[in-house]
C-alpha cells in the first residue's frame, strides 16, 4: 500500500499546512489508529532531528498498514542518522518491496550497505538509484568517501573518474594520484582544477606534483602563491623552500627556512635545510651557528658533523675543523665511506699544518 494524503515530494508542504508538532501530536492521540496521522507527526520529528522519535511513528504508520512505502523509506532514513544500519538496510528493502523502481530506496540501501562495509553490494544500489534518476548521480561521491577511509583508492578514483566536469572530483582525484605515486598524471587533474576553481590547497596539491616530476618552473610561483595566502603554513614554506634550494636559489631558500625557524624554533627539520643552503652558498658562519643549534637540540647526524667540520676547514678553523672531523669518524663507523676518506685525509693535512704552527 502507499500514502494516498502523502507522496514524498507532498510531505514538507503538508507539514507546513501543520501548524506545530503539538497539534500532530494531538491529532495522534484524538485518532490512535490513524495511520497519517502517525506518518505526520513522525516526518516532523524527521525533519526536527528526532530520529528515534521518528521511527516510533513511523513503526506505528506500518503497524497499522504494512508496507507503505513512504513510511519504509523514512524510517529507513532516520535509522542511518541513528547509525543503526542494519536495520536501515531492512527497511530500504521493505521500502523497494513496495515501491521497485525507487531511487531514493536504492540509494538508502546503498548507504546502508557502504556503512555495514560491504561495499561491493553498495555500489550497485547507487548505481541503480543514479540510473533511475540522473539527480542521485552525485551520491557516488557518499560511496567514495567510504572507499577512501577503507583504503580501496582504485576504486575511489574510478568514482572521481566519472566527473570529468567536477573541480572538486578533479581535484581530490589529482591528490590520490599524487598519493599513489602518480604525479604526472596527477597534475593534469589538478591543473584543471586550479583553472576552474583555484584554492590555496589545490594550488599546493599542484606544485607538489610539478616539483615530483622536475617542473620546479612551474612549482615555483605556485608555492609562491601557497606561502603568500598562507604565511604561517610551515610544511608550504619548507617546500617552497626546497624548490627554490633545488633550484639553486640558496639565499632565497634560506628566508623560507627561517621563517619556519621562527614560527617554530625547535624544528630540527628546518634547522637541518637552513645549514645546508648557507653551506652550498658558502655561507659558512651560518652555517656553523645552523649546525650548532641542530647539537643543541640533539638532532645532530654523522653527516652534520662532516659538513660542519668543512665549514670550519674552509675559515681556517684548524681545531674546530679537526674536532668535527673526529666526531664524525667516530660516529660515522663505515656508513659513509667517501666522506670518512675525505675526513681522514684533511685531518692528516690539518695536523700537519697545525705542528708547524
Amino acid at each position: 500500500m502507499r500514502l494516498k494524503v502523502l507522496g514524498i515530494a507532498l510531505l514538507q508542504s503538508a507539514l507546513a499546512q501543520s501548524p506545530s508538532i503539538d497539534s500532530l501530536r494531538q491529532a495522534v492521540v484524538a485518532n490512535p489508529d490513524d495511520y497519517v496521522a502517525h506518518f505526520n507527526l513522525g516526518y516532523a520529528y524527521s525533519l526536527g532531528g528526532n530520529d528515534a522519535e521518528a521511527v516510533a511513528e513511523y513503526q506505528k504508520v506500518l503497524t497499522l498498514h504494512p508496507a507503505v512505502y513512504e513510511a519504509e523509506l523514512n524510517m529507513g532514513t532516520s535509522l542511518l542518522r541513528l547509525n543503526k544500519f542494519a536495520e536501515a538496510e531492512a527497511a530500504f528493502r521493505a521500502a523497494l518491496s513496495a515501491k521497485a523502481e525507487s531511487a531514493a530506496a536504492e540509494e538508502g540501501l546503498g548507504r546502508a550497505l557502504a556503512r555495514e562495509d560491504r561495499l561491493s553490494e553498495a555500489e550497485p544500489h547507487y548505481r541503480k538509484a543514479a540510473a533511475l534518476d540522473p539527480t542521485y548521480k552525485n551520491s557516488l561521491f557518499d560511496l567514495e568517501t567510504i572507499y577512501e577511509a577503507h583504503h580501496h583508492a582504485n576504486e575511489a578514483m574510478a568514482i572521481l573518474r566519472e566527473f570529468p566536469a567536477d573541480p572538486a572530483a578533479q581535484e581530490r582525484l589529482g591528490a590520490l594520484l599524487l598519493e599513489a605515486g602518480v604525479p604526472a598524471e596527477a597534475a593534469g587533474h589538478l591543473e584543471f582544477a586550479v583553472t576552474q576553481s583555484p584554492t590555496t590547497a589545490n594550488r599546493f596539491e599542484l606544485a607538489q606534483a610539478y616539483a615530483k616530476v622536475k617542473r620546479l618552473d612551474k612549482a615555483e610561483p605556485l608555492a609562491a602563491q601557497v606561502v603568500a595566502a598562507a604565511p604561517d603554513d610551515d610544511e608550504a614554506r619548507m617546500f617552497y623552500g626546497r624548490v627554490l634550494r633545488d633550484q639553486r636559489k640558496f639565499q632565497d631558500a634560506a628566508v623560507q627556512f627561517q621563517a619556519v625557524i621562527g614560527h617554530q624554533p625547535q624544528s630540527a627539520q628546518a634547522w637541518n635545510e637552513l645549514a645546508g643552503v648557507e653551506l652550498v652558498s658558502e655561507q659558512f658562519q651560518p652555517a656553523i651557528a645552523a649546525f650548532q643549534r641542530l647539537r643543541e637540540l640533539g638532532a645532530e647526524k654523522p653527516g652534520d658533523m662532516f659538513f660542519r667540520a668543512t665549514a670550519h676547514d674552509h675559515l681556517h678553523q684548524v681545531k674546530e675543523a679537526l674536532d668535527n672531523y673526529n666526531r664524525f669518524l667516530n660516529a660515522s663507523k663505515g656508513a659513509f665511506p667517501d666522506q670518512e676518506f675525505q675526513a681522514r685525509q684533511r685531518i692528516i693535512i690539518l695536523e700537519r699544518e697545525s705542528g708547524k704552527r
